[in-house]
């Protein structure tokens, strides 16, 4: 896939993404089959009464139930779900016939960005000025952090 495939309409760059393909969600299914062949239930029952903290065991399989579904194959732009349900990003890139927010004049006050922000920050709006400098084509290596609170590099 290009860069231009995994730009995704709102400015974020889908391979960065926790869900893009993601190896938590294998795993996490994986981690359940596991608990599920060897019945980890009852020996967590069991187990409890040595370490208490076993209690919390049927909590870490909703939990792992839910992380397992946290997977993105497609980005939005190939046809992808977006953001894990009904994008109104996409909806109105596609209503108004642009290549992605970065074409709207609006973007940068735009309500439709704003349930990003709390994953995102403002990288979604940095991205999209930086798409409108470099072009679609050119600007995933000047793209910010995905996720504000990472602090390793690619």
């Amino acid at each position: 896939m290009t860069d231009t495939d995994l730009t995704g309409y709102c400015g974020l760059y889908c391979s960065d993404c926790i869900r893009y393909r993601s190896r938590s969600s294998d795993l996490s299914k994986e981690l359940l089959k596991e608990f599920e062949e060897k019945q980890f239930a009852e020996y967590a029952r069991v187990k409890h009464s040595q370490i208490p903290d076993f209690e919390y065991f049927n909590l870490l399989v909703r939990l792992l139930e839910h992380i397992s579904q946290l997977r993105c194959e497609i980005p939005c732009r190939m046809g992808g779900d977006g953001c894990g349900g009904t994008c109104n990003i996409i909806k109105c890139v596609k209503d108004r016939s642009f290549e992605g927010c970065w074409e709207c004049s609006e973007h940068e006050r735009c309500e439709k960005l704003s349930f990003l922000k709390p994953f995102h920050g403002d990288t979604p709006l940095e991205n999209l000025g930086k798409i409108k400098k470099f072009g679609i084509k050119s600007w995933a290596k000047h793209r910010g952090k995905f996720y504000p609170w990472l602090t390793i590099s690619r």
